[in-house]
């Protein structure tokens, strides 16, 4: 029998609980973090109050303590948009917010005896925030893009409401701040966007064990036929804790591990002997056209008792850049990507509901694309978990920072360790990008310090998840990149086609000036083989609006015979090219000022669905 607790679909109970067990491969979409579920947990989205700190007095003024205030706000969307209830794109640096937690909040949130600590999650806050619980500093976190939790368990243990007082600070005219297409100017010009201030993804409550399940790691392993969990634990580990690991698909018993637990990061690895059939290991394999999910079950035991029960789920795959072609599941996958910016007009780059990131799964298949480029953002986990679900692979980017200093490069490491730690587990992410287009590095092609930071990234990540390939900066001017990325925004499709014929054209592109004038590799560094993959090009406006027509795009179609035309000339050239082992097309929706998308900043289609999806796949 299954029934329903905060979204998420169950099945049977958790061992030693009276709760259901929730299957997390099919669950609603709605809980912030989709790979570690408890049946309990509580949202705090919805009105706060609201106030902002332009001349920076608030802490000086005791607001930590509680806000005087008459505005209010709908979290977790930013001041800057309308579905914020504000919707002031202006320079804001400092905001706060504050609302009151209740007896009834915690109880939701499965505060009881078996679990008695309460969490306070924050999915993302842009960019710099502090946290007060009744006036008590709970806590600090730098980093816009990343989730951060406070154990508040004290300090809402007496006689409630309390309030929850949070201040954000982001300056606009901080460049070494990791940033991506969020505008420094007042007014969104060109390619960039408003900006994102404050909390912009969930706010929710958890009651945990004493002991718990604090981050789970799932590495699998195709040519083993094995799955390790990498798991972190919260609390203190006793000589007699166990940890035991189970993995299902459907009802079906997969595999399960029960380990000793000596210290506070335990590991175990599964066994999947399924997998020993040569001839049938594929069955369970993930891909954009089978994402197939597994469900896991992670248990903590102390004396015999299970003390700690979450779900998760994984895929089973691996990606490779090997042999000149990008590899899925060991064999060569043709990657149609298209670049997506996650941005919303009501809501920017909080999703508009949870909804809308399923349909932008859906909506990105349904045009012909079997991966996305999510663009300068580091996406809510939510997205990624119907990119899992639903079947499409993900690149996995970080916002850049525009300055080169030792502020900027302590900023955008430590960053992007969380973005790499929170999405590993995550089966569509297929690659990491953490620089785009020299930003943060402008001078890379002449700075050996530049080159430096640029190449530490790439190793860091390995070092972080040495299972993916890694583009040191996707666009041009390469170092120790796994795949050679090029944007190229030629609007001929001749001239496209003559550019990537196939491998005789390989030596003159890489080792002279490719397109924009910059080099595709950096001097000294050798073609290694590496495939090769055109990851910006279109780009093609079309305004299907009067309103449009002031936007901005690489090249400009009168209509929408032009625009059909003009992509099938671009998309004949790329599918015809015998170099090119992918592309991603630049881009899915209207962004901004710019109207180059291939539907709408409304997600309408600007041509039917099925055409833009035989463009894209080459069909005609």
């Amino acid at each position: 029998m299954t029934s329903m607790s905060n979204g998420i679909t169950t099945t049977t109970p958790v061992p030693g609980s009276d709760r259901p067990r929730p299957a997390a491969s099919l669950q609603a979409g709605d809980h912030p973090r989709p790979q570690l579920l408890r049946p309990g947990w509580h949202d705090l989205s919805g009105e706060w109050d609201f106030r902002y700190d332009d001349s920076d007095e608030g802490l000086d003024a005791g607001w930590a303590a509680g806000l005087d205030t008459g505005m209010r706000i709908v979290v977790p969307f930013p001041p800057e948009s309308p579905a914020s209830g504000i919707g002031d794109p202006g320079f804001h640096p400092v905001v706060w917010y504050q609302r009151s937690v209740f007896r009834d909040d915690l109880v939701d949130a499965g505060l009881g005896e078996g679990s008695p600590r309460i969490l306070l999650h924050f999915g993302a806050v842009d960019y710099r925030a502090s946290v007060w619980i009744d006036g008590h500093l709970i806590g600090h976190h730098e980093g816009g893009q990343t989730p951060f939790v406070f154990d508040v368990t004290t300090a809402v243990s007496g006689e409630g409401p309390h309030v929850v007082v949070v201040r954000a600070e982001d300056d606009p005219a901080d460049v070494a701040q990791p940033r991506g297409k969020q505008d420094w100017h007042l007014d969104q010009h060109k390619i960039w966007y408003h900006r994102t201030t404050g909390i912009w993804q969930p706010v929710w409550l958890e009651a945990v064990p004493t002991l718990s399940v604090e981050s789970l790691r799932w590495t699998p392993s195709v040519t083993r036929g094995t799955v390790e969990a990498g798991v972190i634990l919260r609390g203190h580990v006793g000589a007699d804790t166990v940890l035991s690991v189970s993995l299902r698909i459907g009802e079906r018993e997969l595999g399960s591990v029960r380990v000793p637990v000596t210290s506070g990061r335990p590991t175990a690895t599964v066994a999947l002997p399924h997998q020993l059939n040569g001839q049938a290991y594929e069955d369970l394999l993930w891909s954009p056209e089978n994402p197939t999910l597994l469900d896991a079950t992670v248990e903590l035991e102390q004396g015999g008792v299970v003390v700690d029960s979450v779900e998760s789920y994984l895929g089973l795959r691996s990606v490779e850049a090997a042999r000149g072609a990008f590899l899925l599941n060991d064999r060569p996958y043709y990657v149609r990507s298209v670049l997506n910016q996650g941005y919303w007009p009501e809501s920017h780059l909080a999703a508009p509901s949870v909804q809308a990131l399923r349909d932008e799964v859906e909506l990105i298949k349904r045009l012909g694309f079997n991966a996305t480029r999510v663009h300068q953002k580091v996406e809510d986990p939510r997205f990624l978990y119907w990119a899992d679900r639903l079947g499409l692979l993900v690149w996995g980017e970080v916002a850049g920072a525009y300055e080169f200093s030792p502020t900027a490069v302590s900023r955008l490491a430590k960053e992007w360790v969380d973005v790499v730690e929170r999405d590993v587990s995550h089966p569509s992410i297929m690659t990491w990008v953490p620089v785009n287009e020299s930003w943060g590095v402008q001078h890379i092609a002449h700075d050996p310090a530049q080159q430096a930071f640029s190449r530490a990234l790439v190793e860091l990540t390995r070092a972080l998840d040495p299972d993916r390939p890694v583009i040191s900066n996707d666009g041009w001017e390469h170092q120790d990149s796994d795949i050679l990325s090029i944007h190229d925004y030629e609007p001929s499709g001749e001239v496209l086609r003559q550019r990537y014929r196939d491998e005789t054209v390989r030596g003159a592109l890489l080792e002279g000036f490719g397109p924009a004038g910059r080099r595709i590799l950096l001097d000294g560094v050798a073609d290694a083989g590496q495939p090769v993959m055109l990851t910006e090009f279109g780009g093609v406006k079309f305004s299907v609006t009067p309103a449009d027509d002031d936007g901005w795009g690489y090249s400009q179609a009168a209509d929408a015979d032009d625009f059909d035309a003009r992509l099938a000339d671009i998309m004949r050239a790329v599918h015809d090219s015998r170099m090119l082992v992918g592309y991603c097309y630049t881009q899915l929706t209207d962004t901004g000022l710019e109207v180059n998308g291939l539907v709408g900043a409304d997600r309408v289609p600007k041509l039917p669905a099925e055409r833009i999806a035989e463009l894209m796949r080459g069909e005609r």
